[in-house]
Formats: structure tokens, sequence, C-alpha cells
């Protein structure tokens, strides 16, 4: 039986702001060159920087990131990260970027409110998200999103490190690659 041995693996890193995302992404795509991977790294924020301080929406900057994602992964690569979504709508969307053949591994980032405020407020480069307030209505909200996701792999990043993070993404990686291959069914005719 034929496995995705060799298949491009689409990673998408989800979660909510200051959940360990970027920081697990950086470090998943040093981690699967140094293995010989072909990588691509895109990420929302930078995506939406590209347009800052005039920045039309984020609905444009996640549109823009899907498309990049998707660009990205018709070339000849063998994984392309995708960080920055949120919700599962934006993971939805992701993953219709995927092209045949490709395996699609979730992961989705969590990390205690505290520990998102501290990481957030300690960081200048953000800005409403430093926001206790907001932190809070989004982490609120994070439980039902990550139902909605229903990732390969919950990462809690407060409790582990990122090495270990990285450690159990490429493991999931590898697993979905040597998973068999299903061939579509494809419709018979009749006469």
């Amino acid at each position: 039986m034929a496995t995705h041995e060799t298949s491009l693996a689409i990673i998408i890193i989800a979660g909510p702001q200051a959940s360990g995302k970027s920081t697990l992404a950086t470090a998943l795509s040093v981690e699967l060159r140094r293995r010989g991977e072909r990588v691509a790294l895109v990420e929302l924020d930078q995506i939406a920087a590209m347009a800052l301080p005039t920045l039309p929406s984020w609905d444009a900057a996640h549109q823009i990131f899907e498309t990049t994602t998707g660009l990205w992964a018709r070339t000849d690569l063998t994984s392309v990260i995708a960080e920055g979504s949120g919700s599962h709508d934006e993971v939805s969307r992701l993953q219709l970027q995927a092209p045949p053949g490709a395996v699609i591994v979730t992961v989705a980032t969590t990390v205690a409110l505290e520990t998102a405020i501290a990481r957030a407020q300690a960081d200048p480069t953000r800005g409403v998200s430093k926001e206790r307030s907001f932190l809070s209505r989004v982490y609120q909200q994070w439980p039902e999103e990550l139902n909605r996701i229903d990732p390969d792999l919950l990462i809690d990043m407060g409790h582990c490190t990122v090495e270990e993070a990285v450690e159990h993404v490429s493991a999931r990686i590898g697993a979905a690659r040597r998973e068999p291959v299903t061939p579509p069914i494809l419709p018979t005719r009749t006469r």
C-alpha cells in the first residue's frame, strides 16, 4: 500500500494571541530544515505588517495569508508552516489551500491566560493584544474554538518546552506521512 512518506506537509499552527504559536513555528521551521526539509514559514503577523500602519483590515490580511500559504504549497517544498490562525473558520480556509496528495497537520497551542497576559505585556510590538480585557475575551472563547478546530495535536506551551513541542509536532508530521493513502472513490458510469 502507498504512503505519504515524501508528501508535502502543511502544518497549521493555530491558537489565541500570546499562546506560543510564533515561537513554535520558528523553532519547527529550523528543526525541519536541519532534517533536510525544504520549508516555507508563512506568518499572519508578517503578512499584516507589510501594510502597517495602513492595514485595510484583518480580513484582507487573512485572505493574503491563506493565498500565500496555498502558493507556497504548490512549489517544490516539503513543508509549509502556516502560523497565525485563531479560529475554526480560518483553519478551514487554510486546509482548503492544500493541493491533492498533501498531508495536513493541525496544531493548536494554548497557555494559561495569566501567562498570555505576561507574555503580551512584555512584547513591545503588540497592540491591542496586550490589553487584559482583550485577551480575557479571546481566552474565554478559545475552548469553543479549540473544540471546533479539533486539532491533530494540542500543545500547552506553558507546560512544554519549545524543544518538546517541536518533537511532538515532528512526530505527528511523520505519522501523517506514514498513514496509508486512500485513493479517491470515483463515480462509475452507468450505461
